[in-house]
Parts: C-alpha cells; structure tokens; sequence
C-alpha cells in the first residue's frame, strides 16, 4: 500500500505513481521529458473566456473531491481502461484529507459537469486528471486553476505526460533536467492552496 509520506516524497523528486490498468500494480514514474504550463504564458482560449465571462458554470474548489477522481477514474469512452486504481484513489484521499490535493470543480445547476485534481507543495501544484460530462467544463476548471495559481504566486504548474488536450491547453515540454530545476525552485516556496 502507498503511504502518505512516500508518495509526497517521490514528488519532490521527480516521480509520480500511476497504477497498471490491466492489474491495478501502482509504479513510479519519471518521464524523460515533462509536460509543463507556463502560467506566465498561459491564454485562455475564446470559447472558454465566453463561458466563463457567462457564468455557465458555477466553479468552486474541493467541494466534493471523491466525486471528482471517482470520475476521472472512470474510464473514457476513447479508453476501457483506467491508471487511477483503488489504492490510488484511497491516498489522494488521505492526501485531500491532510491539505495537499484539491479539486476544482464545474457545476451547472446541481450537476456535476466537470473538473480536475492534482496535488500542492509549496509553489508547485502537479495536476493529475480531468473529466467532464458537460462539453468544456473541465477547461473552465484549468481555466480558474491557472489563474488561481498566478494569482497565489505558483511558479510550477506540471502537467507530467503531453497529450493533444494539454498541448491544446497551452502545455509545453521540457528536459528532465530543466524540469528538476523549477521544481526545485518551485518548492521553495511556502504557499497555501487555499
């Protein structure tokens, strides 16, 4: 089983866990190259200011975090298969429950419509999932995430493995090495999420 202290260790290094889908299995990670946001150069895209500028959703900040990764745990329509696995969603838990992970959350009316979590040590926050059920509600989520950790003072926002939708939502890649180094600057820095 995962532990608390192990898991926020692996992070100051480099590592995160992610679990096999086929036999639940957690392992580390530490990709070669990092998919990162730079917040300073963040911008947000025309259809999500307009969502936002309406008031589409309503967002708030861990309100219900176990309905938040039980859906990003629940596999895609794309995928049958899931990296978040019981023993991961049981520490992100623990982790919720002591402070470091946080959720933001969209909702229309009562609905839960989309969202995302990650985790936050000093001035690094590491994003770990999004879903949504409603069309744009987890970039609404990113959205208010990003500016929320500008305005905080994050220096670090790690997005670990690039695919299409983070490329879209203005991730970059870079060097292991460079990727060590704002973190580790990063980390200096004492802030809370909330």
């Amino acid at each position: 089983m995962l532990r608390l202290d192990e898991v926020l260790r692996a992070y100051l290094h480099g590592y995160f866990p992610m679990a096999d889908p086929d036999d639940e299995k957690v392992y580390w990670c530490q990709p070669h190259r990092r998919a990162i946001v730079p917040l300073r150069n963040y911008k947000t895209s025309r259809v999500v200011r307009s969502l936002v500028r309406k008031g589409v959703f309503d967002v708030y900040f861990n309100r219900d975090f176990g309905r938040v990764i039980r859906s990003c745990a629940a596999p895609r329509e794309e995928e049958s298969q899931t990296w978040i696995s019981e023993e991961i969603i049981a520490i992100y838990t623990e982790l919720h429950e002591q402070g470091f992970a946080h959720s933001v959350e969209c909702y229309r009316g009562d609905e839960l419509a989309g969202g995302l979590y990650g985790l936050a040590i000093g001035g690094a926050f590491f994003g770990e999932s999004m879903f949504y059920t409603v069309s744009n509600a987890s970039k609404v989520a990113f959205d208010i995430l990003v500016k929320h950790l500008e305005k905080k003072g994050y220096e670090l926002l790690d997005a670990q493995i690039m695919n299409p939708h983070l490329e879209f939502l203005g991730a970059v890649e870079v060097e292991h090495a460079e990727y060590m180094r704002q973190l580790e600057l990063a980390l200096q820095k004492k802030i809370r999420f909330i």
